[in-house]
C-alpha cells in the first residue's frame, strides 16, 4: 500500500487567465489514495507532515507525507473485540508521541521510533477527551502533560518511551482538578515570553465553560507534579455560557491557531507572535487572541474581554456563491479548525470558512456525499495544513492567499499599521497610505499625516493645499521631504521645484524661530527661550542634512536668491560650501572685509585658480597669513602670483626683512628649487627697487652670489635695474658674472669705488693681459687722485704684473724722477737678469738642436740581425720565406700578416686608407713615382708600430688569453 508518490493527493490544475482575487480563498481537494483499505477510518491525526490513520479493525497506518510510499502498518496489542474500537487519537505537534484511546477505556502510547503500542496502565479506564502537550515539545518523552477526561478530571502525566517489557510507560499520573461540568473538551498550555519558563498559561474548556489560568509551576524534582502548585495557588478566570442555553448534545472543542509561516520551526514557547484560540460551544464559536501580557490573572480578563462570539446561526445559514441560501440539515457545528485568519467549520456535509475578524463567510461548499459522515477536522500546526476525514475518504483544505483581504479589513478597523503590513501590492499599500493620511489629517495629527502622505499617490496639490489651509508649515516641510524622496532622478524639474520650495520653507521657519527668541527676550527677561533655541538648532541641522542630500536637485542661482532675500548668512554660506562654490564664499567674506573668515575658507582649497583669483586683495590686507597658506600649497604656479606680489610690494613701506613678497619668493627659490626666470627676475626687481636698500645691497648681493655661474635670472634685465637704481656693487657683480671685467672696473671707478675695482681686476686671473689692463685702469685712477709719488708706489706693490715703466705715462710732466729713482733702478736690474736668463736658454736650445741632428744621422745606419730560423710572430712560419718587417723591439712579422693585424686593430679611417692603397697597388692603378710613393705610404701605415708592444697591444688588453677555438687544458698547471 502506498500513496501517490508525488505528494499523496492530486491537486487541481490552475485555471489559466484567472486572477487570484477571483479564485476562492479555500479549496477542498480529495486525496486520491493509491492503496486499498480493508476497513473504515475511525480516527485520524496529522502533525509535522506525518499522517496517522486508525482503522476499525484495530490497525494504525503511520504515513510520512514526505515519503508517502513508506507506510508503517501497526497493530494494537489486542484485538478490537477485546479492547474495543479505536475511539480517539492524540498526536503531539512534533509527531513524536501518539496516545490511542479505545471505546472500552484502554489507552496506548506509541513513540515515533517504535512500531509497538504500549498500554498505559495508570490510565486504564480513563476516557481521555483532550491532551495539552508540553510547550517545549520534547521528543524523547512527553515530559509534563495535561490530560482531560470525560468525567471532568484534569490529570498531569509524564510518559516516556521504554523498550523494557515490564516497565510502565507513564512515569507518574496525578489528578489536579475535577470539574463538575462534564467532559474536559479542550486543553492548552503555553509559556509567556518574558515571564520565564516557570510561568505558564492553561486554558480548559468544557461544554459550558472556558477557564483561563496564569501562574508559576513547580520545579521538576525527578517525579513530582509541577502543575499542582499552579492549580492550588491560582484562581481561574471563567467565561461561562448561561446554563439554560447550554446544550449537552452540541459538540465542544478548544482549538489553537497554527504556527506563523515564518516561524514554523520554532516551538510554542519561543513564538512571540500572539496565537488565536477558538472555543466551540452550543452558542457558536467564541474566539480571540491569546495575549501575552500582563503576567497575572488579569491576563484572563483581558483575553476574554477582547474575544468575540461568532454566532452559530450566522454559520448555519449562509449564502453560497450564486445567491442561493443554504440551511444546515443539523442543528450544531460538528467540528472547527483555525487558520491564520479564518475559522473553518464542519456543519453536516458542508465546509464553511468565516473570516475571524469580520465574521464574513468566505467559503461555503457541500463536500460530503449524502449519507457520508465526517470523523473530524485535523490541523498540522507546524506545517500549516488542514485535513478533513470521513470513514473512507481524505480531503485537504488548501488555503490560497488567505490574507488577501486582510488589509481591507484592517483599513476599515482603522488599524493602519496592520493594514500596511498585510498589503502586498503597491496599489494596496498606496490605498492604505492615503486612508491613513486622511484619518490623521482629520484628527489634527498633521506631522504624522505628512509622513504618510509623502509615500502615497494622493494628488500633490491636494495635500499641499490642505497643509497650507491649516497653516501647518512643519507638516508641509515633512511632506515635501517625503515626496522628494519618491521621485526618480530622471524627474529633474519636479525634484528641482520641490527642493527650491523647501529652501523657502526652511528659511521662513528659521526666521520665525529667530523672531520668537528675540521677541521673548524683549518682552520679558524671565522667559527662557531654551526650547525655541533647541528647535532652531534642530531645524538648522535638518536644513543642513537636506542640502547635503539634495544639493544636486537645487538650482544655484535660485537658492542664492531665496536665502539672500531672507538674510540668512549662515545658511547661505553653508549651501555654497556644500556645493563647493568657494568663489562665492570667498567673495562674500572679501566684500565684507572679514579677512580671517576668508583665510579659513582659502586654506581648505586645493584649486590653484582660487588662490590666483584672490591673492591680490588678500596680499594687500593679510599678507603674512596668506603667505603661510601659500607655502603649504605644493600645486601652485608661482609665476601666476607675481602680479599680486608686485602690487603688494608697490604699496609696502616697511623694512626689507618683513617684506612678505620676498619671503614667499625666497621660499620658492630655495625650498621649491624653482628655475622659472620670471620668479627670479621678480625677486631681483623687488630687491633692486626697494627704497630701504639704497645703501645696503647685502640682501641683493647675497642672492646674486647664490646663483653662481649659471644664474636663473636675466642678467641684462637685472643689470638695467641695478643701473637704474644705482646698485653699484650689484652691477659690478653682474658685469663680472658676464665676463665683462672692463665694464665692471670702469663702473666702479666712475663711482670712486677703488677697492671694488681692485677686487674685480683680481678676478680676471686667468687672462693676464686683461688683468694688467684692468690694473692699469685702476692705477690711472689712483694716480690721478693721489697727491704724491708714495701712493702710486704703494699701489704698484699690490700687483705683480705692473712695473714702474707701466705707471710712468700716468704721472704728470712736472714729476721729478728722483722721487722714484730706486724703483727705476730695480726695474733695470730685473731687466738685466731677464736678459741673462734668455741668453742661457738660447744656448741650451742650440745644443739640443745639434744633438738631434746627430741622432737623425745615426738612424740612417741602424740595422737589425735576423737569424735564419726566426719565425713570424703571427703565423709562426719562417720569416725569410717572404717580405717582412723587423721592429727595434726585435719583433718580426710577414708584411701580409702584419697588414691583417693592423687592419683589425686600426681605426676606421686608417683601415680604410690601408685598403685603398692595397687595392690601387695590387690592381696597378698607379705607376711610376706615384706608385713608389703609395708603397712608401702603405709601409708607413702598416709598419708604424709593433702590434705586440705598442698602443695596439694596449687596446687588446680585454682579449682573453684562451680563445674559443683553443684547448683550455693546455693552460692547466
Amino acid at each position: 500500500m502506498a500513496f501517490d508518490p508525488s505528494n499523496g493527493f492530486v491537486a487541481s490544475s490552475d485555471v489559466p487567465g484567472l486572477a487570484d482575487e477571483l479564485l476562492p480563498i479555500f479549496d477542498v481537494e480529495q486525496v486520491q489514495l493509491q492503496f486499498s483499505i480493508a476497513a473504515d477510518f475511525v480516527s485520524a491525526q496529522t502533525a509535522n507532515n506525518v499522517l496517522i490513520l486508525a482503522l476499525s479493525n484495530g490497525r494504525i497506518l503511520r504515513i510520512d507525507l514526505n515519503k508517502p510510499e513508506d507506510i508503517d502498518d501497526i497493530d494494537l496489542p489486542k484485538k478490537p473485540t477485546e479492547v474495543g474500537v479505536i475511539r480517539r487519537m492524540f498526536l503531539d505537534p512534533t509527531a513524536s508521541h501518539l496516545v490511542i484511546c479505545t471505546s472500552q477505556g484502554e489507552n496506548y502510547y506509541l513513540h515515533s521510533q517504535s512500531r509497538h503500542p504500549r498500554p498505559l496502565a495508570r490510565l486504564r479506564g480513563v476516557s481521555i477527551e483532550s491532551i495539552a502537550w508540553n510547550p517545549s515539545l520534547p521528543t524523547a518523552s512527553t515530559r509534563e502533560i495535561l490530560i482531560g477526561a470525560s468525567d471532568g478530571n484534569v490529570y498531569e502525566g509524564y510518559i516516556e518511551h521504554s523498550t523494557e517489557f515490564y516497565r510502565k510507560e507513564e512515569k507518574y499520573l496525578k489528578v489536579l482538578h475535577k470539574l463538575p461540568d462534564g467532559p474536559v473538551t479542550g486543553l492548552w498550555v503555553d509559556t509567556l515570553p518574558g515571564a520565564g519558563t516557570d510561568t505558564r498559561r492553561i486554558m480548559i474548556s468544557t461544554q459550558s465553560r472556558l477557564f483561563h489560568l496564569v501562574g508559576k509551576v513547580g520545579k521538576n524534582d525527578g517525579g513530582g507534579s509541577i502543575y499542582s502548585k499552579l492549580f492550588e495557588a491560582e484562581q481561574p478566570v471563567v467565561h461561562e455560557l448561561p446554563r439554560s442555553t447550554a446544550a449537552t448534545a452540541a459538540a465542544s472543542d478548544l482549538v489553537i491557531s497554527p504556527d506563523t509561516l515564518q516561524d514554523t520551526s520554532r516551538p510554542h514557547d519561543g513564538d512571540v507572535n500572539e496565537r488565536v484560540f477558538a472555543w466551540l460551544s452550543s452558542h457558536g464559536i467564541y474566539h480571540g487572541q491569546l495575549l501575552l501580557s500582563p503576567f497575572t490573572s488579569e491576563l484572563g480578563n483581558k483575553v476574554f474581554s477582547e474575544a468575540q462570539l461568532l454566532p452559530r446561526a450566522q454559520l448555519m445559514t449562509s449564502e453560497r456563491v450564486g445567491g442561493r441560501r443554504m440551511t444546515a440539515s443539523n442543528d450544531y457545528i460538528n467540528a472547527i479548525a483555525l487558520t491564520h485568519w479564518h475559522i473553518i467549520s464542519l456543519i453536516g456535509d458542508r465546509v464553511v470558512a468565516a473570516n475571524r475578524l469580520t465574521g464574513d463567510i468566505v467559503y461555503d461548499q457541500v463536500i460530503l456525499n449524502q449519507g457520508q459522515k465526517a470523523i473530524g477536522l485535523c490541523v498540522d500546526i507546524q506545517k500549516n495544513t488542514y485535513w478533513l476525514f470521513t470513514s473512507q475518504e481524505i480531503f485537504e483544505i488548501v488555503p490560497r492567499d488567505e490574507d488577501r483581504d486582510i488589509w481591507k479589513i484592517m483599513l476599515k478597523l482603522k488599524k493602519f499599521d496592520a493594514a500596511l503590513k498585510h498589503a502586498h501590492t503597491l496599489a494596496q499599500k498606496d490605498a492604505v497610505a492615503i486612508a491613513s493620511g486622511d484619518y490623521l489629517l482629520s484628527k489634527g495629527q498633521f506631522n504624522e499625516a505628512a509622513g504618510v502622505y509623502g509615500k502615497s499617490s494622493k494628488p500633490f496639490e491636494e495635500v499641499a493645499l490642505a497643509f497650507i489651509d491649516h497653516n501647518q508649515p512643519d507638516a508641509l516641510r515633512k511632506y515635501l521631504l517625503g515626496k522628494l524622496s519618491t521621485f526618480k532622478k530622471s524627474y529633474i524639474m519636479q525634484r528641482q521645484m520641490i527642493a527650491s520650495w523647501l529652501i523657502e520653507i526652511f528659511m521662513a521657519k528659521l526666521n520665525s524661530l529667530d523672531d520668537t527668541i528675540i521677541t521673548r527676550a524683549e518682552l520679558s527677561e524671565t522667559l527662557n527661550p531654551t526650547q525655541t533655541r533647541e528647535q532652531l538648532d534642530a531645524v538648522r541641522a535638518e536644513y543642513q542634512e537636506f542640502v547635503n542630500r539634495h544639493k544636486s536637485d537645487l538650482d544655484r542661482k535660485t537658492v542664492y536668491a531665496v536665502i539672500g532675500s531672507h538674510g540668512r548668512e549662515e545658511e547661505l554660506l553653508y549651501y555654497a560650501d556644500a556645493i563647493n562654490d568657494y568663489h562665492f564664499v570667498l567673495s562674500y567674506w572679501v566684500q565684507r572685509e572679514r579677512w580671517s573668515e576668508a583665510l579659513r575658507v582659502l586654506q581648505r582649497q586645493t584649486d590653484p585658480e582660487v588662490f590666483y583669483s584672490y591673492s591680490s586683495v588678500l596680499m594687500t590686507h593679510v599678507a603674512a597669513e596668506l603667505v603661510d597658506i601659500l607655502m603649504r600649497q605644493a600645486n601652485l604656479e608661482p609665476r601666476n602670483l607675481i602680479p599680486a606680489l608686485l602690487e603688494y610690494d608697490r604699496n609696502y613701506k616697511g623694512p626689507l626683512s618683513q617684506n612678505q613678497a620676498i619671503r614667499y619668493l625666497l621660499y620658492v627659490v630655495n625650498q621649491l628649487q624653482s628655475t622659472d626666470s620670471a620668479v627670479h627676475n621678480t625677486l631681483v626687481s623687488i630687491y633692486a627697487a626697494h627704497p630701504s636698500t639704497s645703501k645696503d645691497e647685502s640682501a641683493l648681493l647675497s642672492y646674486l652670489e647664490s646663483q653662481g655661474d649659471e644664474p636663473r635670472f636675466d642678467p641684462d634685465f637685472a643689470l638695467r635695474l641695478c643701473i637704474q637704481h644705482h646698485r653699484v656693487l650689484s652691477c659690478a657683480h653682474i658685469y663680472t658674472s658676464m665676463g665683462q671685467y672692463l665694464q665692471a672696473v670702469q663702473l666702479a671707478l666712475a663711482h670712486d669705488e677703488i677697492d671694488l675695482a681692485i677686487i674685480v681686476a683680481e678676478r680676471a686671473h686667468s687672462n693676464p693681459p686683461l688683468r694688467k689692463k684692468l690694473w692699469l685702469a685702476v692705477a690711472k685712477k689712483v694716480i690721478s687722485q693721489s697727491n704724491g709719488i708714495k701712493t702710486a708706489i704703494d699701489f704698484l706693490r699690490r700687483c705683480d704684473l705692473l712695473k714702474i715703466e707701466d705707471l710712468i705715462p700716468f704721472f704728470p710732466d712736472f714729476v721729478v724722477i728722483d722721487d722714484f729713482k730706486e724703483e727705476i733702478c730695480s726695474a733695470l736690474e730685473e731687466y738685466s737678469r731677464n736678459i741673462d736668463s734668455l741668453r742661457r736658454e738660447m744656448d741650451e736650445s742650440a745644443a739640443t738642436a745639434t744633438n738631434i741632428k746627430v741622432d737623425i744621422a745615426a738612424l740612417d745606419q741602424r740595422y737589425a740581425i735576423v737569424e735564419p730560423g726566426e719565425k713570424c710572430y703571427v703565423c709562426s712560419l719562417p720569416l725569410l720565406s717572404r717580405q717582412f718587417f723587423v721592429f727595434p723591439c726585435q719583433h718580426a712579422f710577414h708584411s701580409d700578416c702584419l697588414g691583417k693585424r693592423v687592419l683589425e686593430q686600426a681605426g676606421p679611417g686608417k683601415a680604410k686608407r690601408i685598403k685603398e692603397c692595397q687595392v690601387q697597388i695590387s690592381r696597378g692603378l698607379v705607376k711610376g713615382r706615384k706608385r713608389e710613393e703609395m708603397i712608401a705610404e702603405l709601409d708607413g701605415l702598416v709598419g708604424e708600430a709593433c702590434i705586440l708592444c705598442s698602443e695596439y697591444a694596449i687596446k687588446r688588453i680585454d682579449e682573453p688569453f684562451v680563445k674559443e677555438n683553443e684547448d683550455k687544458e693546455e693552460w692547466a698547471l
